[in-house]
């Protein structure tokens, strides 16, 4: 990830080493702690270098009521940026409605998503539980415009609403097929369709909603 200008090559590493252990800790680690963690014998010397990721807006100041080196929201923020995905709203798993552009950034594992650029829908509505889509799920898109017949895609209805379906793609028409038997499937003239994206992976929570 890029850093805050200036920051030395050992002020990273402390960074970086922080950012890769702040889940392993009981709590914030002390620079007594740290040293021994990094190996390092001049806590002097780490004490230099958190100053600088202080001024770099990276570790919060010290207060008298905390203990420990706390990495900022800043640098929290800076890492889910680059390691999450775009989390750009709401797709339809039924009735088409807008997919809602509020970009955040969601992480995902490595395991379901690809090496092309890749975003993140939240699923609202049932017309996809019988492939195992639920309302609230997240789905992982890869950003492409072509698809395979069979596959499940985001498609954008005439330029305005989009929505999850499978595809079937024929000279004279495209048909969105849901995974529902109560829903009937949606059928298109193909100029008014536009796939978006291929479903890749999907992420679900447990908690109460």
């Amino acid at each position: 990830m890029s850093y805050p200008d200036p920051l030395t090559r050992k002020q990273q590493e402390v960074f970086e080493f922080l950012l890769a252990n702040q889940n392993k800790f009981p709590h914030p680690p002390t620079l007594d702690e740290l040293c021994l963690a990094m190996g390092l014998k001049s806590r002097g010397s780490l004490h230099k270098h958190i100053q600088g990721l202080i001024a770099a807006g990276l570790v919060e100041p010290p207060e008298r009521k905390q203990r420990g080196v706390r990495l900022t929201q800043q640098a929290l923020m800076a890492m889910a940026d680059e390691d999450g995905l775009p989390l750009v709203g709401a797709i339809a798993a039924g009735q088409p409605i807008e997919a809602i552009e509020n970009i955040n950034h969601m992480v995902v594992p490595e395991q379901l998503k690809t090496d092309n650029p890749c975003y993140v829908l939240q699923v609202k509505g049932d017309s996809m539980i019988d492939a195992g889509i639920f309302d609230g799920d997240w789905v992982v898109i890869e950003q492409r415009s072509h698809a395979r017949n069979g596959e499940i895609v985001v498609a954008l209805i005439d330029k305005n609403n989009a929505t999850l379906k499978y595809i079937e793609q024929y000279p004279h028409e495209t048909v969105l097929i849901p995974a529902n038997k109560t829903i009937k499937p949606m059928r298109f003239h193909p100029n008014q369709v536009e796939i978006q994206g291929v479903l890749v992976g999907q992420m679900r929570s447990y908690q109460h909603r």
